[in-house]
């Protein structure tokens, strides 16, 4: 790589060790990229870095793969038109662009898009939206759906849900927009055939179930058992859960309903195995979220590097910020293997966004 896209990214080398720390009040998040050593140096069956450089390359299928549908909801808060009133404070650079705090989401979105693109062209993208939301998106085979009802941010996970009722119909991977998709996920459709819905889990108690990504076979009894199962998650949230912080109430409710029909899957999470079990008649695959679903290291079972098989890759909390820097450095170079090893070095870092 030359010296000039290393540049772009306005990179600092953080120590492996510092000999004392600040108090937590007097912390700041930096405002570029912070590298520090990757995980998982050393196993064979982890990403190697040599600087940014990868030395065993994730491995890409040339193939083109299944039609599948994204899905994400998505909507804006900011109440500023225009951008009219903006402070400079709020503006944060990324490469060459510059975003304010409402552009920032929307370049979220389109990066979101944009991953989709390359590793799996044949597909298309649907954002479900408020209808009052005045979103414009011009990206290939991108399109945006309004769905009436509550995009407030205390009910944003229950809508949903309610979003994903609606909008079942064929082969969808239903995701959060702060996502990447670096590899082809048509194969769960065609390696793992009997099977009505996926979900990916994770070696933690609290949420072992992330919602961020959710599969739906588009065969009949496929759509038919996903729409039973999310109106089992949706009563359960309304039951249960609505008094929960408003990220987590859908997660929860989502455990509650597998553990109630099947809690013996819960024995399986610490093995990073995908599995296959019976919810309410529903035929669930289980995924694991260190391949399907993995962020950059920041909990639970997650500090032993990034796998060779990685498909998904979720910037979520603070990491946001490094979704748009993955895609800059992606953008400049063109080698995805590369660009995993940046976020493999920058993920432990919660940065100012």
């Amino acid at each position: 790589m030359s010296l000039l896209a290393v540049s772009r990214l306005r990179l600092s080398w953080a120590p492996e060790r510092e000999l004392s720390m600040p108090p937590p009040a007097l912390l700041k998040r930096p405002d570029r990229l912070v590298l520090g050593p990757a995980a998982g140096q050393g196993r064979p069956d982890r990403l190697q870095c040599q600087g940014l450089k990868a030395v065993n390359k994730i491995s890409l299928s040339s193939q083109p793969g299944e039609h599948v549908s994204f899905v994400s909801v998505f909507t804006t808060y900011s109440s500023d038109p225009a951008g009219a009133g903006k402070r400079s404070s709020d503006v944060v650079t990324v490469g060459k662009h510059f975003y304010s705090k409402e552009e920032r989401s929307m370049a979220i979105l389109n990066t979101f898009i944009r991953f989709i693109q390359v590793s799996m062209p044949r597909s298309d993208v649907i954002i479900l939206t408020d209808p009052k939301s005045k979103l414009s998106i011009n990206q290939g085979k991108a399109s945006i759906l309004p769905i009436e009802g509550n995009y407030s941010r205390g009910n944003l996970m229950l809508q949903r849900i309610k979003s994903y009722i609606v909008n079942c119909a064929r082969h969808f991977v239903f995701t959060d927009s702060d996502m990447a998709v670096v590899e082809d996920l048509g194969h769960i459709f065609t390696s793992y055939p009997n099977w009505h819905l996926a979900l990916t889990f994770r070696n933690n108690k609290g949420q072992p179930l992330n919602s961020g990504f959710i599969a739906v076979r588009g065969a009949r009894d496929g759509i038919s058992k996903a729409i039973e199962f999310f109106n089992e998650v949706l009563k359960a949230y309304n039951l249960k859960y609505m008094k929960a912080s408003r990220m987590l109430g859908d997660q929860l409710a989502l455990a509650w309903v597998v553990k109630s029909y099947l809690s013996s899957a819960f024995g399986k999470f610490s093995r990073h195995e995908t599995f296959t079990g019976e919810v309410n008649g529903a035929s669930v695959l289980f995924l694991p979220c260190e391949v399907y679903n993995w962020t950059p290291p920041e909990g639970a079972g997650q500090f032993h590097g990034m796998p060779l098989d990685v498909k998904v890759v979720h910037f979520k909390g603070s990491r946001k910020r490094l979704m748009l820097e993955a895609w800059d450095f992606y953008n400049s170079t063109s080698q995805l293997s590369d660009m995993l090893c940046l976020i493999l070095k920058s993920g432990r870092t919660k940065y100012d966004f």
